[in-house]
């Protein structure tokens, strides 16, 4: 399982968000994968991936959220497959907070996309804007997508726990959305086909005449930092500097978290 292969890298962001591993006695244990089964063609080629026997079963059950669920589920019950996903990162039993970007190299790009579609979500939120959103418990995971979004469009994001449920809820609109969208989901990749197809009708979005655009990023200097430091609360500073507070909240909380590196 080379994650430098997109497939691949792919498929393991996907199993860290959505798949279980679960071990018992004597070496038995099994990996098991279970959505709606509208989505079962991307079950199937996990399967063409995956050279061990596995198996594929549909089901209808009640969940808290449908009388009548309709789901697929994969199994795979290999020692060596599931030693393999393990050792790479994906651990037994709970994971929601322990996941983390594989160690070594690996397609970026496919391995977020992987993620986002496991619990992630694509499309147009109810004011008709664009988003692309992920919900993790891992800060870890959390915090990568806010490095590799950076990159890719410049955009930044304080990445923190909501206070309602204690998980990170890193959110990407408009022209933003559409960028990362379309680098996530570039023709002929691993996906699944609606989130897919989402992710392509956000290309026709166009900003309404009159919508005003965020300010440029602000660039951040010692002297600028060391002013937010020591200022006495966050409005006297963001009135020295001559910016709102939420940028000067969020710069300070980076500078004393580590996330940004003190002015000397």
């Amino acid at each position: 399982m080379d994650l430098r292969v997109p497939g691949y890298a792919y498929m393991f962001g996907f199993l860290q968000a959505d798949g279980h591993l679960s071990q018992q006695s004597r070496q038995r244990g099994r990996l098991t994968v279970e959505i709606s089964a509208r989505d079962i063609g991307l079950l199937h080629e996990f399967q063409k991936l995956t050279p061990y026997n596995s198996s594929i079963t549909e089901r209808t059950r009640s969940t808290n959220f449908a009388k009548a669920h309709h789901s697929a589920t994969w199994t795979l019950c290999s020692l060596e497959a599931r030693t393999t996903l393990n050792d790479l990162g994906l651990p037994y039993g709970r994971k929601s907070t322990t996941i983390a970007p594989p160690r070594g190299e690996f397609s970026h790009r496919d391995y977020l996309r992987g993620v986002i579609d496991a619990d992630g979500s694509v499309g147009y939120m109810s004011k008709g804007f664009p988003f692309v959103s992920l919900t993790t418990a891992s800060t870890a995971i959390a915090t990568y997508l806010g490095h590799y979004a950076q990159e890719v469009t410049g955009a930044e994001r304080l990445i923190k726990r909501n206070t309602r449920d204690d998980i990170h809820n890193v959110l990407y609109t408009k022209e933003i959305a559409q960028r990362l969208a379309a680098h996530f989901y570039y023709p002929g990749c691993l996906s699944l086909e609606r989130k897919h197809n989402a992710a392509q009708s956000l290309a026709s979005w166009i900003r309404p005449a009159g919508m005003e655009r965020r300010p440029p990023r602000i660039q951040w200097t010692p002297e600028m930092d060391r002013i937010l430091l020591s200022a006495p609360t966050i409005a006297a500073a963001a009135a020295e500097l001559g910016y709102s507070n939420s940028p000067c909240q969020t710069r300070r909380w980076k500078l004393l978290h580590g996330l940004a590196p003190l002015p000397d």
